[in-house]
């Protein structure tokens, strides 16, 4: 199995099935996500899909997501 590291090539990423959500904008102004073979999930700009990724664990996804649900990045968005 493969290992992941931050910063490897998107392109690099071979079989990477990556997506956007369906709130994305027109412009390309997208992070996109792809779940990969060794667990981890992987973060890309939308906009330089060769460009570098961001590796992750489930862990870190789903600290993320949960604080975003509860509100605690409210206040830096704005």
């Amino acid at each position: 199995m493969q290992q992941f590291e931050n910063g490897i090539s998107a392109g690099e990423i071979g079989g990477a099935v990556w997506r956007k959500s369906r709130h994305s904008n027109a412009n390309g102004n997208c992070v996109e996500v792809a779940c990969l073979s060794d667990g981890g999930v992987a973060m890309r700009n939308s906009r330089f899909p060769q460009g570098p990724a961001l590796i992750y664990t489930r862990e870190e996804i789903a600290a993320f997501f949960a604080g975003v649900k509860e509100g605690e990045f409210d206040s830096t968005l704005s």
